[in-house]
């Protein structure tokens, strides 16, 4: 199968700049998988489509300031972004301009942070160790900015809104913008519903949204990305399993977490470690019976996933459907139910 198959128009006015508000104000574009049927809402309605024992698995990530800036010796400036935590000092990051930092370079972002480039890996990433004086949070915290994707031109007021409500562990250097929409009001109420939330984790890293190179996707090599499912969370979800209750994942990181930990028999594991998996057509789900997703960009991993939950025909009608309607695409952008 092709990059170029997933490939779709996107007029440039549809890309989301700026957050709506309330969350849960945005556009939904559910779409019946038993009744082929497609249907124009607003998000929260989504609270009239689910039932009573659904569980909606969320990615409970919260995204640091991954970006930061900082100088050589000649006083060059260099971007750095985080990727992923390896230790107490030492990070997977990307560097730009790329081709002038070499091993052993030392930058310095300011009076208490410096790095020092201690290898070169694949795809362009580097291994970078820090030197700092204080709590490094903290630091990063007031040195570092939001690291927003690149097609979102406009300034963040709120740096909250590329957070989900229910962000709580450091380490994703990009929102699970699927999660985006939920308000703690419209969580309440599912809740009151009877629908289960259920908390896994995903740091979302190069993995989610580094672009597709080679032509065929099948070449792709995903990078690894930290996820944990407790045991608390897999006991629900198998116990919603063997209740033949329906597990709708919010975003891609929730099924990636839900299908990685996943075992033959489609039972969850709790488990902790790194995930690579790539999840394109062909692709069999062991847990996911229902998705909520944004719109995601042409020949991404992530209208891969898309795809392979529905098929890549039906996908790409449904976005043909999104682009008519004039629908937000992207991070701050509308949703889709899959269900």
């Amino acid at each position: 199968m092709l990059k170029s198959d997933f490939y779709y128009d996107l007029p440039p006015e549809l890309i989301a700049q700026t957050p709506v508000y309330p969350r849960d104000s945005s556009r939904l574009l559910y779409y019946n998988k038993e009744a082929d049927k497609t249907e124009d809402l607003i998000f929260r309605d989504i609270k009239n489509i689910l039932q009573k024992g659904d569980v909606l698995v969320v990615n409970n990530t919260r995204v640091i300031n991954a970006r930061l800036y900082a100088y050589d010796e000649k006083g060059r400036k260099f971007e750095i972004f985080l990727l992923k935590r390896l230790d107490l000092k030492r990070w997977e990051a990307l560097a730009k301009p790329a081709r002038k930092v070499k091993i052993g370079s030392r930058l310095v972002v300011n009076q208490v942070l410096s790095l020092t480039i201690e290898n070169i890996i694949d795809n362009g990433v580097r291994i970078v160790s820090f030197e700092f004086e204080g709590v490094f949070e903290d630091i990063l915290d007031r040195a570092g900015e939001v690291p927003l994707p690149p097609y979102i031109t406009e300034k963040l007021a709120d740096k909250e809104r590329y957070q989900t409500v229910f962000a709580k562990v450091e380490g994703s250097s990009a929102a699970p913008t699927a999660g985006l929409h939920f308000t703690p009001e419209l969580l309440e109420e599912l809740k009151n519903k009877g629908v289960e939330i259920v908390e896994v984790l995903l740091h979302v890293g190069l993995g989610t949204f580094r672009p597709v190179k080679e032509d065929n996707i099948a070449d792709h090599h995903m990078h690894e990305e930290y996820y944990e499912i407790g045991a608390s969370a897999a006991e629900r979800i198998n116990k919603a399993i063997d209740d033949g209750r329906r597990i709708i994942a919010i975003g891609t990181t929730s099924v990636r977490t839900l299908e990685s930990a996943a075992d033959e028999t489609g039972r969850i594991k709790a488990s902790k470690g790194n995930t690579g998996i790539f999840i394109y057509p062909g692709y069999k789900f062991k847990v996911v019976k229902g998705l909520v997703t944004n719109f995601h960009l042409p020949e991404s991993t992530l209208i891969m996933l898309v795809s392979a939950f529905l098929t890549r025909e039906k996908v790409l009608s449904l976005y043909e459907h999104a682009v008519k309607n004039r629908y937000r695409f992207f991070s701050f952008g509308d949703a889709m139910l899959i269900l």
